[in-house]
């Protein structure tokens, strides 16, 4: 098996694929991860994901593996909140309505890139404002798009509902790496 080199800081992505059976090597690096206004809210993430990929020049022997996570909800992105208030705020936003979560992936292999994405509707209940204040103080979620983690409590007691991939709203779509690994015989 060709070795795989993760990109990513998020524990999430790194846990998801050693609960896989993927053993991986990570491999950082800093990335601007701004995008033109122009870009339609779901190519966002495979925007990001491909500029960290861009990033590994040159590629190491192997595949690099890179992904972004967004949070839609009426055409707006949720990126990942500036501090608890910011927080509170995309939680308020969230509340009681549903939104989508867009993860997209790269594969680094031989110099080439190709992306992939999977979008998974979540349907939250009513948070009240003691609610939200009480998850954004115990459990800081700062790094996450959209202010939470649906492996969390706000994903034990407060979504209602998911249509799709629920390890794409922990940050990596795992059904279709897989298959992608499989069909590029990496597996």
């Amino acid at each position: 098996m060709l070795k795989i080199y993760l990109a990513s800081k998020s524990p999430r992505r790194q846990e998801l694929l050693t609960l896989m059976g993927l053993p991986y090597q990570l491999l950082l690096k800093d990335v601007d991860e701004t995008y033109p206004d122009y870009l339609n809210p779901f190519e966002v993430a495979s925007y990001i994901s491909e500029i960290k990929a861009k990033a590994f020049n040159p590629q190491p022997d192997g595949i690099i593996l890179t992904a972004d996570t967004v949070v839609i909800i009426e055409n707006e992105i949720l990126g990942k909140p500036k501090d608890a208030k910011h927080a509170f705020e995309m939680l308020k936003k969230l509340s009681g309505k549903m939104h989508l979560v867009t993860t997209a992936f790269s594969v680094v292999h031989k110099a080439q890139i190709k992306t992939y994405s999977d979008t998974t509707e979540v349907y939250f209940k009513h948070l009240s404002d003691v609610q939200i204040i009480n998850y954004v103080e115990n459990f800081k979620p700062f790094d996450k798009a959209g202010a939470y983690g649906i492996q969390e409590w706000m994903g034990l007691v407060a979504i209602q509902k998911i249509v799709g991939s629920y390890t794409n709203v922990m940050g990596l779509p795992t059904e279709k790496l897989y298959a992608v690994l499989q069909e590029m015989e990496i597996l």
